[in-house]
């Protein structure tokens, strides 16, 4: 079974002959290193010879019991979502990558996944595509499941080669592919902090919330709040704008990278953010990125994030989309998203949207899928990070919801704007599925499983937050009659539903879930 099978490199073909052929190429079928990831990756018969098609990539779940519905919910969407496109994949190659565990083997691992990789060719042999092959990649070795013959692939596994040694890695950069990095490496951009400085940015979001979660639940200053937050998040971009990556932070902030420990005592950036420790060998993404912190401060960070949780406010946020305000606006999108630290993980569902919505429309597909991947991981109840994820994952082209966020900017008057879920809506209407939820698998843009799942957030509880006062003086009391009514619709053809003005699951109710007590004890309130 150890046939050819080409990649096509631009005009260029690479012929892959062997296990260790298919192993090395991996990393350059996705655009990164998976980790920890089941790869599958679709084979279509042309002229006796099998050409990469769609690929689908999943977490390997840490309970075993998780892995029968997983191996069918990923083959299922990787087939037929070929399927859907006219091109049913005659065969599958699969691949296991997860590095050993303390005092664990790379054989060990490899026959630990055994299970699951027959798993996934029971599924893909049930909808009559055939694993050709399956291979466990980890600690520096490839195991072939599917060859029987030892001196083809003996029982220690075979060691990978260098990285960017091969033929394909040749072709590749011959052809200008590249390899971006690890997953790790993806998410450490937009993972919250868990330093000395999270204690203060928690403190700032706890205080921030106090005042502004009432001003955002009351209907006359609620557009107060929203012009506020954009205004301030103008500031922030103008202030990373004349800051480029790699020229430096200390002409903004008056800290420089090399600056001390990160500590309260030691020298801060706008608004007291504290100075960014230099950390020696950090890649050029991770540099820019501290630079970036440095130039947000802590009550900066923490307005923006609770009243981005206003649906209103994301929208007019998502405008911020292309030419000279794309750039910036995604750095602020990423440096949010590392600030919703502590209890206020929940939070970061609106800037890691936003993040993915911004890489998409600006053609970074990888780091689309992976925010948006995140974005559902803090609140898997997040509609307009779902709806974001299939069209991306569909193939579909951003340049649709781009003209509808161009058009509504350059029609809207200066009166406050209906306080309608629009970009939910535009998403929606722009995607030529009707499945009412999507999966957060990483897929290649043609195909991706999507198992069944209510997008249907509103019944979602909400936990209160943190106060000291009386009930009557809590910042997630809603008073009657104001904007805590919900008017959730339908469709006839059965799409999903856009809700009323307050959806408390990602409008102001968001904002409200500042439940830093209540999430330490593991009690979950009512909604606010």
């Amino acid at each position: 079974m150890h046939g050819t099978s080409g990649i096509p490199c631009a005009e260029h073909q690479v012929t892959l002959r062997t296990p260790a052929e298919l192993a090395d190429a991996l990393p350059y079928l996705l655009g990164y290193r998976p980790e920890d990831s089941i790869v599958l990756a679709a084979l279509h018969d042309r002229d006796g010879r099998g050409r990469f098609g769609g690929r689908a990539r999943l977490g390997i779940p840490a309970n075993a019991d998780d892995w029968p519905s997983v191996a069918g919910q990923l083959t299922h969407g990787l087939v037929k979502g070929s399927e859907r496109r006219g091109a049913l994949p005659e065969s599958i190659v699969a691949f296991l990558c997860q590095d050993p565990r303390d005092g664990e083997s790379g054989r060990e691992v490899m026959e630990r996944l055994r299970p699951l990789a027959q798993l996934l060719r029971t599924a893909c042999g049930a909808l009559d595509v055939p694993v050709i092959e399956a291979l466990c990649i980890s600690d520096g070795r490839f195991w072939s499941y599917c060859c029987p013959s030892e001196q083809c692939c003996p029982p220690d596994g075979t060691a990978m080669g260098l990285p960017g040694t091969s033929v394909l890695a040749a072709a590749a950069t011959y052809a200008g592919l590249q390899v971006r990095g690890s997953l790790k490496e993806f998410r450490a951009r937009l993972v919250p902090w868990e330093t000395a400085a999270a204690l203060e940015q928690e403190s700032a979001l706890d205080a921030v919330s106090m005042a502004l979660v009432p001003r955002i639940l009351d209907d006359e200053s609620r557009a107060v709040v929203a012009t506020e937050t954009l205004d301030l998040a103008h500031r922030v971009m103008g202030r990373f704008a004349d800051c480029t990556p790699g020229s430096g932070a200390s002409g903004a902030s008056g800290v420089s990278a090399a600056s001390g420990p990160s500590d309260p005592s030691g020298p801060s950036g706008p608004s007291g953010a504290p100075a960014v420790p230099h950390v020696s060998g950090v890649s050029g993404a991770l540099s820019a990125d501290l630079r970036d912190d440095e130039l947000l401060g802590h009550d900066e960070a923490a307005t923006l994030i609770l009243g981005l949780q206003d649906r209103t406010t994301r929208d007019r946020a998502t405008e911020w989309m292309e030419g000279d305000e794309a750039g910036p606006a995604l750095r602020l999108w990423r440096a949010l998203a590392r600030r919703c630290v502590g209890p206020y993980g929940e939070h970061a569902a609106a800037p890691l949207t936003l993040a993915g919505w911004v890489a998409w429309s600006s053609g970074d597909e990888l780091e689309a899928r992976e925010a948006l991947s995140m974005a559902l991981g803090a609140d898997p109840g997040y509609l307009f990070a779902h709806l974001l994820h299939q069209a991306c994952n569909e193939g579909l082209d951003p340049e649709s919801i781009r003209r509808c966020l161009r058009r509504e900017r350059a029609d809207r008057p200066d009166a406050d704007r209906p306080d309608t879920d629009r970009c939910d809506t535009e998403v929606n209407a722009s995607s030529t599925s009707t499945s009412s939820s999507t999966s957060p698998v990483d897929v290649d843009g043609r195909s991706g499983p999507a198992p069944k799942r209510s997008t249907s957030v509103a019944s979602r509880p909400r936990r209160k937050p943190r106060s000291t006062g009386s009930g009557a003086s809590r910042p997630g009391s809603r008073p009657s009659g104001t904007a805590g009514t919900r008017h959730p619709r339908s469709t006839a053809d059965g799409s999903p539903a856009t809700e009323g003005p307050a959806r408390a699951a990602e409008g102001t109710g968001g904002a409200a879930r500042s439940r830093r007590g209540a999430g330490r004890h593991g009690t979950k309130k009512g909604k606010t």
